[in-house]
Order: C-alpha cells, then structure tokens, then sequence
C-alpha cells in the first residue's frame, strides 16, 4: 500500500494519544475521589453541626427548609430503623450510607445519604452540582476536543513528512529504472533530508563510475580494434608467405593486445578498490632503476622507502617512462630526490611537449588530442593508470613543461611515506 508509512505513523501519533488520555483519565478520577473523600468530611460535618441531635423539631424543620432552599434539594432525616423524623420536598426512600456511600448520580439529580453521629441518616436528592463538593466538569469532553484537534494539526505534518518519502521514493525508483542523472530533492534539514543528501551523493559517484566504464569500454573497442586488425593481417599474410619478420609482427600485436587487456583489467579494479593495501617498503630508486636498465633511460637520485605496493608501484615507474619513450624524444632520464621530507620521482623527455590546453587531459582513459592521426595514436591507460595508483598511494602527479622544452611528469609522495 502507497500510503502505509503514513497510516503507520499517523495511527501510532493517534494512539499514543488515546493512551495519553486515558492515563490523564485514570489520573483525573483518583485525584476527584480523593477530593470528593475530603468534601465528604467537611459535608458531614457541616451537616451534623447544622442538625445537633438536642434540636427541637421545630428548630430541625427550620434548617430542613433553608437548606432544600438554598440548595435546590429533597431531604428526608431518618432514625436508624428508617423512620422518618422530618422531612422537606418529595419524600425520600431510606438509604443507609453504608449501603450506599457517597454520591450516586441519577438522571438530573444527585443522590447523598450521611450519618450523624447521633445515628440518625440524611438523605437528600440534589438539583444542582455544588452542594458540598466541588463543582466538576466532565473531561471526557476535554480529552476528546484535545484528541479531535491534535489529530486534525497531526493529519498536515505527518502527510508533509511522509510525502517528502514517498517523493524520495519514487526519485530512487526511477533511477533505479535507467535515469542515473536524476537526484532526490533535499528538503530542510532532518532525517529525511539527510537521506536524500546520502543518496544523491551515491547516485552521483555511481555514474561517475558507469560513465568511466561506458567510456573505457567504447575506448577500449576502438584500441581493440587496430592491434586486431593489424594481427588478422600479419597472420593471413604469414599463412601464404611465412617470414620472421611477420612472425616478429604477429608477436608485437599480441604483445600489445595483452598489454592492453592487463591495462584495462587494472583501470577497472583500481576503479572499484576503496583502499590498496601500503604494507611493503619500496625503494623507488631500485624501482626505477630496474626500469631505467630495461628501456635503456639514465636513472639518477637518492634511495628513498616509500610505504605501498611494489607491484602497482613499477607499473607507475614503467608507464612513465614508456609514455616519455613513445611521445616524447630523448635524452630521457629519471631522477628520484627529496624535498623537505617528500620524495618525488620525475621523468623527463626533449620531445615536443604537451600544449598546455592539453596537460589535464592527458591523463584521461585513451585521452587523443584533436588532429593526432590513429597511426599517432593517443595516450591511451598509461597516464590514467599512474595517476590512479598515485592517489591510491596518497601521491600527487603533475605535468610540466621545462624552459628548455619536452615535458617533465613528476608524482610526489607525501612526507609520511618516506
């Protein structure tokens, strides 16, 4: 049902006030009765001083008729066994007090009967709600106006409130159905708005993420495609005429095709690790050492330990270097220093350089600058990757362009690295 939430939590407001009223009631009737028991006293005192037992009959009928006067009241005096000694108004029938004590409400008159302490019994019908006792309101009535009205000032705020899920509701519905750009409305500052706030950061983070991979994927369908095409090629033309040099080109297509898909995998599970776990000291300078001595690239600097994984570590080491190799000129080198407590690896080439429109985008999945040829090619994960491993490893990576030309890529890791 689309309203249950709100029939929940309007019925338990409505309940919890029929508990309050009734516990109010409960309270109300114990607090009446001890009044009424001291109001008793009192009235049977006032009644036996008005009627003392040595009073003559003429005395006695006297006060009768003053009392039934002003009290608007029947009253009947009786012996003990029931006679009646006196009486003013409608006769009375006996009712002893021990039989009958207290009040006893009729239809439009109340009801009283008290000994005196001489053992005669009054008994008097009452006209009106002030003889001896405090005037009383029913609060019945009260608590039914209170809980009519309260439910009335409840029926707006709970329908605000629960209208405001329901709107968060259907928001997650339809986004859950495909529309990942939509966001929940944040309304005020309670609960509810906090869970809207939480969710469209969520929402936002999940498309942030199925945007990136619809992009890698379409990226990585085109870079799929000219290794593929170029291996199909070298294979079909070494099928009719074999040779090493196609097999040496058929070995490069696959070694780039599986560079690429190792690429792709990592991209992809870097994207969805929330934290890598920095529990190896790594020298950096070995790292780029190893590297240097493979690519043929000088590598110069200080030992330095940094906390992280070696493994993702050389493979920000290699795609620098490999990047400075492709897109940039030699001499290439490497240098590994401190600066006040941090450690910075720079890689440095004399090619071209990078425009500086283009020194952010470059570390874009597959990022190709406008009028690269395919053949060119662009900077495809490389720069991606090492920015990701960067900050997975609480490092920062920036891109310059030195006065004398090339490029310079530097990662710097923070001092409690070192």
């Amino acid at each position: 049902m689309r309203n249950s939430l709100f029939l929940k939590v309007y019925l338990t407001l409505l309940a919890s006030l029929v508990v309050v009223a009734l516990a109010s009631a409960v309270f109300v009737r114990l607090s009446h009765d001890e009044e009424d028991r001291g109001w008793g006293t009192r009235r049977d005192a006032f009644i036996a001083a008005m009627l003392p037992a040595n009073a003559g009959m003429e005395e006695t009928q006297t006060v009768l008729a003053r009392l039934s006067e002003a009290f608007d009241a029947d009253i009947t005096i009786f012996t003990t066994d029931g006679s009646v000694i006196a009486s003013v108004g409608a006769p009375l029938s006996f009712a002893a007090p021990d039989d009958k004590p207290g009040f006893r409400r009729g239809e439009h008159r109340r009801h009283l009967s008290t000994r005196l302490p001489d053992g005669r019994v009054v008994v008097a019908r009452l006209g009106g709600d002030s003889f001896f006792g405090p005037p009383r309101a029913n609060p019945l009535v009260w608590l039914v106006l209170i809980a009519v009205v309260t439910g009335l000032v409840a029926w707006p705020v709970v329908r605000h409130l629960t209208s405001r899920l329901e709107r968060l509701r259907r928001g997650v519905e339809q986004w859950g159905g495909g529309d990942l750009a939509l966001r929940a409305p944040v309304e005020g500052g309670d609960e509810v708005a906090a869970v809207a706030a939480s969710f469209n950061r969520a929402a936002e983070r999940i498309e942030q993420l199925v945007t990136a991979h619809r992009s890698l994927l379409a990226n990585a369908s085109h870079e799929l495609r000219s290794p593929l095409a170029r291996l199909r090629m070298a294979s079909e033309l070494h099928e009719a005429e074999p040779s090493q040099t196609r097999h040496r080109e058929i070995l490069r297509n696959l070694s780039e095709l599986d560079e690429l898909v190792e690429e792709i995998l990592l991209a992809s599970r870097l994207d969805h690790a929330e934290k890598v776990e920095l529990d190896e000291d790594v020298d950096l300078l070995a790292l780029a050492a190893e590297e240097g001595a493979r690519s043929g690239v000088e590598v110069t600097g200080e030992a330095a330990m940094v906390k992280g994984d070696a493994r993702l570590l050389g493979r920000l080491v290699r795609n620098l270097v490999q990047n400075a190799l492709r897109h940039g000129a030699p001499p290439i080198s490497v240098k590994v220093s401190r600066h006040g407590g941090a450690i910075e690896l720079a890689v440095r080439d004399h090619g071209p350089g990078i425009a500086e429109a283009e020194r952010e985008r470059v570390f874009e999945p597959f990022y190709r600058p406008s009028g690269r040829s395919e053949h060119a090619g662009g900077w495809g994960l490389g720069l991606a990757l090492v920015r990701q491993i960067a900050q997975h490893h609480g490092a920062s990576v920036q891109q310059e362009t030195p006065a004398d030309g090339g490029a310079r890529f530097g990662v710097t890791f923070p001092a409690k690295h070192s």
